[in-house]
């Protein structure tokens, strides 16, 4: 009988490996020896076993410290592991669970979904996602709206009701998997599930199909939903609408709708989060003397007092005329930025008056301009 050798050497980890850097060797040289990546090497197959036996007693905590002390003896004689309870369904698990990820890297990604699915069940295939982008105005993010959109998506056949059979016929069983929708077949020593070949994984067939649907229980139209756009939503954000995606296949649960918000640009707004911004021009003599003007609102024109000498960019604030806080309370503000008009075309005698109130100003009527020039000139001589 051929010496069995060292487990830590199978795996080709030190003693001191971590159980993560076990699980690691273990997972690489696994993908790599696996019957159904090399079909018929009776070699490849003896490696996969090898492996999967050193794996099974260094996984476990108990096992390896028996083996660290023992060696071989303490895994039974003649073979394989007796002394833990052999291969018969890797008890414990540790086998399995490393298993979803290596049967997902074999199988295309198969394998992890059914980690998060569980079994896998017979019957119809869940409907696909949709994605839908909306067009809306400022005022309907503001303050809510419901709008109806078209969509043209499988829905469930008008003629069989969805089932796939021809009328007054029904599904049947499948005769190769008895409706379990999967197939198991021996591969090495462990018994793999797969979907079936005859059904599609459905379960059943349908000896009679729908001369609509063609058996798939689905057909193409063109749908109206109603959308409720809530108040305070923002391009990019996404609404679900749960089952107004495409119809299952024979029966199977509908997907869902994702409508992609997108707020065409306004005249006058623009908005920070929740907060509306609005720059609104004045005139010199507003600026200077002060004024009271009116400004656009989400909700119409309000009056707004602008105090003597505001500067060109101030922002003023107008509490609450903002946009709603989604999913919280209250509205945000609106914010209005003045903007300053300089006269640009002057007759003789408006130019003759800016001079003499230059002359009349001095440094009080300008003191930034003055304190920004004098720093210059004590910088810069």
């Amino acid at each position: 009988m051929a010496t069995k050798r060292d487990y830590y050497e199978v795996l080709g980890v030190g003693k001191t490996a971590s159980t993560d850097e076990i699980k690691k060797a273990y997972r690489k040289l696994a993908i790599q020896h696996h019957p159904d990546k090399n079909p018929g090497n009776k070699a490849s197959e003896e490696k996969f076993k090898e492996l999967s036996e050193a794996y099974e007693v260094l996984s476990d905590a108990q096992k390896r410290q028996a083996y660290d002390q023992f060696g071989h003896a303490a895994t039974g004689a003649g073979g394989g592991p007796g002394g833990f309870g052999g291969f018969q369904g890797f008890e414990g698990g540790s086998i399995n669970d490393i298993f979803g990820d290596i049967f997902g890297d074999l199988f295309g990604g198969a394998g992890g979904q059914a980690r998060g699915r569980g079994r896998r069940r017979a019957g119809g295939r869940p409907g696909d996602d949709l994605r839908t982008t909306l067009d809306i105005t400022f005022e309907e993010a503001a303050f809510g709206a419901e709008k109806v959109i078209t969509i043209p998506r499988a829905v469930a056949c008008g003629t069989c009701s969805g089932t796939g059979a021809k009328a007054g016929t029904h599904p049947e069983n499948c005769s190769q998997c008895g409706g379990r929708g999967e197939v198991a077949f021996q591969q090495g020593f462990f018994a793999i599930s797969r979907p079936c070949p005859k059904c599609n994984g459905m379960g059943q067939t349908i000896p009679n199909p729908c001369q609509t649907c063609s058996g798939t229980g689905q057909e193409k139209k063109r749908t109206q939903i109603a959308v409720k756009i809530p108040a305070g939503v923002d391009t990019g954000q996404r609404l679900k609408l749960t089952g107004e995606g495409e119809a299952g296949e024979r029966g199977g649960t509908a997907g869902d709708l994702y409508v992609v918000i997108n707020i065409l640009p306004h005249d006058f707004f623009t908005r920070d989060e929740f907060d509306v911004i609005c720059e609104v021009p004045i005139t010199f003599m507003h600026a200077a003397l002060g004024a009271e003007i009116e400004v656009p609102t989400l909700e119409g024109k309000v009056k707004m007092k602008i105090p003597p000498g505001t500067q060109s960019h101030k922002i003023l604030r107008l509490k609450n005329k903002g946009l709603a806080r989604l999913g919280s309370y209250g509205r945000g503000d609106q914010l209005v930025r003045v903007i300053v008009e300089i006269p640009t075309k002057l007759n003789a005698e408006q130019k003759d008056l800016l001079k003499r109130f230059g002359e009349l100003g001095g440094d009080a009527a300008h003191p930034m301009y003055h304190r920004f020039f004098e720093k210059v000139k004590n910088i810069f001589g």
